[in-house]
């Protein structure tokens, strides 16, 4: 049995055929974790879903900001973007349980020793706590008034984490940590406008995972949703977005050893997607 983390496919359904089929997948015997993103900008967001939904328990996906963008547009919570790839899954005719499977994916997942996240962990966080906040999000999204907590997700502020935060503000920080996190201050100050390599970080802000001291320090984490950072493989820490969707390589790092070993597998995606990364 071999276990794989997959980063961002954002519809690119065609290399992720290609990279299970590198990688010698059997839904049988492996499981495929991706980590978020798995639809928008590419030409296949409906095949990627399908596909992955047709892998059963084989795959194992966390939500992406695109992910919850596409749950948002399809309730008029959002406006389409005028680069979304999204109308193959709001106009195929099991819409429903397309979305239905979608807003019950986790937001973080512990898997031999790695810690999985869509886009970054807060200072303040260890692992358990991670999860935990995780966990008040699923519930949220997965509740009868899913749609009322899609209302109240999005926004920058507060944009720090307090425990004494609550309601919406308090499940907002979390995604926006979860999903959108790239750069923060040593206390946690999350900045979302840069989206180029971490070189370019504004004065007093760094990447998450290189804040002094924080509590996941120590834990093994893997993430997608940087796709200009680069390739960053450390032994406590594997960033996997290659920038599949924007003419880069789909990747997937393959654990052995019960997670102490890490084999990388890439395949080049056919197609670039119009500019607008994020």
């Amino acid at each position: 049995m071999a276990v794989y983390l997959i980063g961002d496919v954002q519809g690119c359904d065609g290399a992720l055929g290609r990279l299970l089929d590198e990688a010698g997948f059997s839904p049988s015997r492996d499981t495929a974790y991706v980590l978020g993103d798995l639809v928008n900008r590419g030409p296949g967001s409906l095949a990627t879903v399908r596909r992955l939904m047709g892998l059963g328990s084989s795959a194992q996906c966390l939500l992406g900001n695109h992910d919850l963008h596409l749950l948002a547009v399809s309730q008029g919570i959002r406006p389409p973007h005028r680069s979304d790839t999204l109308d193959d899954i709001l106009e195929a005719p099991d819409r429903p349980a397309l979305l239905d499977w979608l807003r019950h994916r986790p937001l973080a997942l512990r898997v031999d020793g790695w810690l999985l996240v869509h886009a970054g962990v807060l200072p303040q966080w260890d692992a358990a706590r991670t999860l935990a906040l995780a966990g008040e999000v699923e519930a949220a999204l997965r509740g009868t008034d899913w749609a009322g907590f899609l209302r109240g997700m999005y926004g920058n502020t507060p944009d720090a984490w307090d425990d004494r935060l609550g309601g919406a503000d308090r499940l907002r920080v979390i995604v926006n940590a979860l999903t959108r996190l790239r750069l923060c201050t040593a206390e946690g100050v999350m900045e979302f406008k840069t989206k180029d390599s971490s070189s370019q970080a504004p004065e007093g802000f760094m990447p998450w995972f290189d804040v002094p001291g924080r509590r996941s320090a120590g834990e093994r984490i893997a993430f997608g949703h940087w796709s200009t950072l680069g390739t960053v493989t450390r032994p406590d820490l594997l960033a996997l977005d290659t920038g599949c969707v924007w003419g880069g390589c789909l990747t997937a790092a393959r654990l052995g050893d019960g997670g102490s070993s890490v084999e990388h597998i890439s395949v080049r995606c056919e197609q670039a997607a119009k500019p607008g990364k994020g």
